[in-house]
């Protein structure tokens, strides 16, 4: 019996432009003194999914992971200061890295298709943590 497989939906430039507005967004938020959870939230959603789907896919994107984790690790920092003293922002020694793993992000996202970016994002809210 024939395997069915799912047709592979390509990333379309609409979902691409939610991507980018979603992390450039909050980046220049961020920039200018306003960065809030919200958009904070945002921003780390869209590169955690590329990063955790490129490598799902096993990207040949040279240096595509090792720029997204380093991304992810200040945002990771950004996150704790936030939430321990209530100040969302990504100081400017931080932000080339984070623009490199924005840049990094909106180059990958058209190696990945629909269904890919859909399944990563919901394993990734299953595992997060739930707010009470």
């Amino acid at each position: 019996m024939k395997k069915i497989t799912s047709p592979r939906i390509p990333v379309t430039r609409g979902l691409k432009d939610i991507y980018a507005m979603d992390m450039h967004l909050a980046y220049h938020a961020a920039c200018a003194g306003q960065l809030n959870v919200t958009l904070f939230s945002r921003l780390a959603a869209a590169i955690a999914v590329i990063r955790t789907a490129l490598a799902q896919k096993q990207t040949n994107i040279p240096n595509a992971i090792e720029t997204l984790d380093t991304a992810i690790e200040i945002l990771v920092a950004v996150k704790k200061k936030g939430d321990e003293a209530a100040v969302w922002e990504i100081v400017e020694s931080e932000r080339p890295a984070v623009i490199d793993g924005i840049i990094m992000a909106e180059e990958c996202i058209g190696t990945l298709d629909v269904a890919l970016l859909e399944q990563t994002a919901q394993k990734l809210l299953q595992i997060l943590p739930q707010p009470e």
